[in-house]
């Protein structure tokens, strides 16, 4: 059995990709390097399929970003494997390079250089050798992590009441009040005992400036209110489901997130 890591590149410009796999080859003779992914569709469905031991992502590639790429991956990855180490490849100025590093995750400027690329790979080293056991929660770190470097800076002004369409009316919604919210196509449902209605902003926007609730993220596309969960089940696969006051059917709990759910 082969114990060398493994490592997929997920880049759409074709000469970067190959100096990135040159360079890395390199700086790391004992990785192993799967097929470049040439846009964000490919790298997540091939990220899924082969389950790499690191994910070298272009910020700006078609279909999806490499940040949308990593926040899909770590939460759809198996519960049982220790989650991907993430490496972002971007031409950001040095303000948005300062976050990655305030948020623990590697990045490669372009162009990419070899002294550059050498740090890149004695620190992936260390950290697979360092690395936590699967099931540890790092995947869900991960998701967290990687929506908050999405999101950017902070709103200003933080909401208290949720202004929420549903036809022609807009609903005042306090936040104590929400049983969950659910991102959609281009919406945020905000659910509560008396409906649902519509907010037209991202999920991880709104998550970040609700004041006076207490959220849990149970799937990468939901946040449930902790007041309104009155029990979680798993199956006999291991699959985690909660009841919640106010909702009819149960919510599935993502593999990324289902630790949060352990007796203690």
């Amino acid at each position: 059995m082969n114990h060398a890591p493994l490592a997929l590149i997920a880049e759409d410009e074709p000469l970067l990709a190959r100096t990135l796999a040159r360079l890395l080859a390199a700086a790391w003779p004992g990785l192993r390097l799967a097929d470049v992914a040439e846009d964000g569709e490919a790298a997540t469905t091939q990220a899924l399929a082969l389950l790499p031991d690191v994910l070298f992502l272009d910020i700006r590639m078609p279909g999806r970003s490499g940040l949308e790429v990593a926040e899909v991956v770590s939460d759809e990855w198996p519960e049982d494997r220790p989650a991907p180490l993430l490496v972002f490849i971007t031409a950001h100025d040095e303000f948005a390079v300062s976050a990655f590093e305030r948020a623990a995750v590697d990045y490669v400027l372009k162009p990419v250089t070899p002294e550059r690329l050498a740090v890149t790979a004695a620190r992936l080293r260390a950290r697979l050798a360092d690395r936590a056991p699967a099931g540890s929660g790092d995947a869900a770190a991960q998701v967290l992590q990687v929506q908050a470097l999405a999101a950017g800076a902070p709103a200003p002004e933080p909401i208290r009441v949720i202004r929420a369409g549903v036809g022609n009316t807009v609903r005042m919604i306090a936040v104590a009040d929400v049983i969950c919210l659910e991102a959609t196509d281009k919406y945020v449902n905000v659910v509560t005992a008396e409906g649902e209605a519509l907010v037209r902003m991202s999920l991880r926007e709104l998550a970040t400036r609700i004041e006076g609730g207490d959220f849990v993220q149970v799937h990468r596309s939901l946040l449930v209110s902790s007041r309104h969960i009155v029990s979680a089940t798993r199956d006999e696969l291991g699959h985690c489901s909660l009841t919640v006051r106010g909702l009819r059917r149960p919510v599935k709990v993502s593999r990324a997130f289902a630790h949060l759910f352990r007796p203690m």
